[in-house]
């Protein structure tokens, strides 16, 4: 019902406005639960907003599959095959291929940076098959993104395939990002009259766009503190004023690791001003060795196991001031299930993180990809 009543001006007066209801239906089929820290009440109490239940165990799930439910409605079966691009620096592609795994008519590219994602997050991105060809690029996220971005103003390649994307860039894969921040903030309000704020991890700044939009729209949204990884482009352009992106820097929380991250000019296009950018948002940079320390210390004393980037979020909300802890109903976004990030969380906690039968059942499948360099020629040659 939120997702409807928030969605449907954007559909009016065309063909998804009748079939809003049962894409909403088919995308938004898993929980998205939010629940208090237990044992942080003494420091002001952190909610946290578990957005990790979908496929794929990551919050991209929910904007993939309302954009490939969208696509498949849309689409005349009489014209050729609809190529999605979508460059990823771990979540994405995994959930838009699952999301349009087998679903007619389309088809679907990814292309991530060799070595730069985890092991479980590699499996997720390339054991599809059929509809679905992954692509390791020998290069970076930003790489990945800039190739994409150049592919749809290719003429060449333009006039042999029909593409689209599923990046943030399309605005059927943020727009529905909107609706769980609408969801929680409505039900916080109902339950307490106050407002939610939200500490959001933060990469190519999606999420915090989907966020600010929802505040936009008239939600009940507080504060948003953007909590990013060592790659600290957002928190130094804040600080100084000066937009200076710069090439992304490879860290534990890999999905986040982006030096340029292209909706900051959605963001700057809301807040022409720096100042009332700060207003808007303020954001702090979080390195690996705090990371591994804030997944060590909440395990210790919340019992509390989170992935990497859901760590950064949970490091920012411990960094703030006792005051700001308490005078605001923080809620941290966890991005991801720690179960996809084994090799980090495990020896950090001494134990076991639990899988999900939905992951487990991906790690199962075997593995294909193909290894390209980073340029538009070499996507040009993959693509033929």
């Amino acid at each position: 019902e939120v997702g409807e009543r928030l969605l449907a001006p954007f559909a009016r007066g065309d063909r998804l406005e009748a079939q809003m209801p049962a894409i909403l239906r088919d995308a938004f089929d898993f929980p998205a639960p939010r629940h208090l820290l237990r044992g942080s009440e003494g420091e002001g109490g952190l909610q946290v907003l578990e957005l990790f239940h979908g496929p794929t165990a990551a919050f991209k799930d929910f904007g993939a599959r309302f954009l490939a439910a969208c696509f498949e409605r849309l689409r005349d079966p009489r014209e050729p095959t609809l190529n999605i691009l979508v460059a990823t620096s771990g979540d994405t592609g995994g959930a838009v291929a699952a999301a349009f795994h087998r679903r007619s008519g389309l088809a679907v590219t990814v292309l991530f940076p060799k070595g730069l994602v985890s092991p479980t997050q590699q499996r997720q991105l390339t054991c599809w098959g059929d509809n679905v060809r992954s692509f390791a690029v020998r290069g970076t996220f930003d790489d990945c993104q800039r190739m994409v971005k150049e592919a749809f103003v290719d003429a060449a390649l333009r006039s042999r395939q029909q593409l689209s994307s599923a990046n943030s860039i399309n605005l059927g894969r943020l727009l529905p990002q909107a609706v769980y921040y609408a969801m929680t903030s409505l039900e916080w309000w109902r339950a307490r009259h106050s407002k939610l704020s939200f500490i959001i991890p933060s990469g190519n700044l999606g999420n915090a766009v989907a966020c600010i939009w929802a505040r936009h729209m008239g939600l009940p949204i507080g504060d948003v503190l953007l909590a990013h990884n060592a790659n600290q482009t957002v928190p130094d352009y804040l600080a100084s004023g000066e937009w200076q992106p710069r090439s992304s820097r490879a860290t534990l929380a890999s999905a986040m690791d982006v030096g340029h991250p292209s909706n900051m000019e959605r963001l700057r296009d809301l807040y022409p001003r720096i100042d009332s950018l700060r207003d808007a948002v303020t954001a702090v940079s979080i390195d690996d060795a705090a990371i591994e320390a804030r997944v060590r210390a909440d395990y210790a004393r919340y019992g509390e196991i989170w992935c990497p980037h859901t760590a950064v979020g949970a490091e920012a909300w411990a960094r703030l001031t006792p005051e700001a802890r308490r005078s605001r109903n923080w809620c941290v976004v966890s991005t991801a299930s720690p179960a996809k990030f084994p090799e980090i969380v495990e020896p950090l906690i001494g134990g076991k993180v639990p899988v999900p039968p939905s992951l487990a059942a991906l790690l199962d499948r075997p593995s294909q990809f193909e290894e390209i360099g980073g340029t538009l020629d070499e996507l040009r040659k993959a693509l033929g």
